[in-house]
């Protein structure tokens, strides 16, 4: 029988197979078929301290018992409360406030809206929103709107707003983008907002700028009164070595978003955190001026009790160990795949590697991207390249021969492609 699911990022008219996963725990997931496939790419990035982690899992359990779904408009509960005061605990001092979503795209889309909201209450006319080129901040249609163009979003340019791009600062052109920020944020009105992916852009090629540029870009938004919005959706909960990529560059946004790891990968959360003053410019008597933003499922009791479950993970256990051990794992195996004469710019961020395989095609519709996804399952492994890009985000807790099979398999694609 077909099934009648239509799947994400899925061309249903290639007829390719799609297995069945029944089960799944720490870096590994098992097929119906009796598969045992290890994940490369943390299930699209999510998964932190590994799969079913017990803790996570018990949380949730326990939380199910009491209290699944209530109205987050007027009325609260304690796991939204222990996950607000958790997260202003462990992140930055100036981020004092926190408003519940449900992915990272909704956290990126709430955070638009508060931008936009601070200077609006504010009488301003300020309205423009910066983004960075190659940049991905989700599929609705705010954060469409702020990512690349190009076959994601082509289908649906006319429901996209205009935004002011800055080029990537790409080693020996960081001057360019530094520039460019300077002219966009000199124009009257001044932008309202500044949006980046911190030190690594993800599904925009897994690209890599350093920290110095991070606080550069932030002093500038800083001096002309720009507000700086750190997406952390994929960098934040140890993936970039630190807990906030921001933090290498000692840089506190004035928006941060965070989702995937937040509840170490296991439902559905993301919350996005605001300085005083953006809360206190929606904070009035004139009802008029509130936040208008809301899901049904905002804060969900069942999901915050895995973010408050995974805060004491952070809390108690020592992840940044756990994170620098594999990152170091990582640079061992990718200094060995990168002398393969097919690998073009290797390199690594934290618990993130990545490299090009030289083909002729270099885009994400290259087709050695599929090849490679249907190699790496045929031999027990997830990978899920960006066009040409491969890259390697696996779980923490991944062990040493695990980590050693992603790189394996890779190197036997290499060998053995036309």
């Amino acid at each position: 029988m077909t099934s009648p699911i239509w799947h994400p990022f899925t061309q249903h008219g290639l007829g390719e197979p799609i297995p069945l996963v029944t089960r799944a725990e720490g870096a590994v997931f098992h097929t119906a078929d009796g598969r045992r496939i290890v994940d490369a790419i943390s299930s699209w990035w999510v998964t932190t301290h590994g799969h079913n982690h017990p803790r996570i899992m018990a949380a949730i359990a326990e939380q199910a018992a009491k209290l699944d779904q209530i109205i987050f408009a007027g009325w609260t509960h304690e796991p939204a409360e222990a996950v607000a005061r958790g997260l202003v605990e462990i992140m930055p001092p100036a981020l004092t406030h926190v408003f519940f979503s449900d992915s990272g795209s909704t956290s990126v889309e709430v955070a638009l809206k508060m931008a936009l909201g601070f200077w609006a209450n504010q009488a301003s006319d300020r309205h423009r929103i910066l983004v960075m080129e190659h940049s991905y901040h989700g599929d609705t249609i705010g954060a469409m709107s702020v990512g690349e163009r190009g076959v994601f979003n082509r289908p649906y340019a006319p429901l996209l707003f205009d935004v002011g791009t800055v080029p990537f600062p790409a080693a020996g052109r960081e001057q360019a983008t530094l520039d460019a920020l300077e002219h966009y944020c000199r124009a009257t009105p001044a932008p309202a907002a500044f949006i980046v992916e911190p030190l690594l852009l993800g599904a925009g090629g897994m690209l890599v700028y350093t920290p110095a540029i991070l606080a550069e870009m932030r002093e500038i938004c800083a001096r002309h009164a720009v507000l700086f919005i750190a997406d952390e959706v994929m960098t934040g909960w140890g993936r970039t070595g630190t807990l906030l990529a921001c933090e290498q560059a000692a840089v506190v946004p004035d928006i941060l978003c965070l989702s995937k790891g937040l509840t170490g990968g296991a439902v559905p959360l993301a919350v996005t955190m605001a300085t005083t003053p953006i809360f206190e410019a929606h904070r009035s008597d004139d009802r008029a001026r509130m936040f208008f933003h809301s899901s049904s499922y905002t804060a969900n009791p069942i999901a915050c009790a895995a973010a408050r479950a995974n805060l004491a993970i952070w809390r108690e256990d020592p992840v940044l160990d756990r994170v620098a051990a594999l990152g170091a794992a990582q640079q061992s195996q990718l200094d060995r795949i990168a002398a393969h004469p097919a690998v073009r710019n290797p390199r690594r961020l934290g618990t993130v590697t990545a490299f090009e395989i030289d083909v002729a095609q270099g885009d994400y519709l290259s087709a050695v991207g599929p090849r490679l996804l249907h190699h790496a399952i045929d031999h027990g492994v997830l990978l899920r390249p960006l066009g040409n890009t491969m890259y390697v985000m696996p779980p923490y807790c991944i062990d040493e021969t695990d980590l050693d099979a992603i790189y394996r398999t890779a190197e036997a694609f290499l060998n053995a492609r036309d």
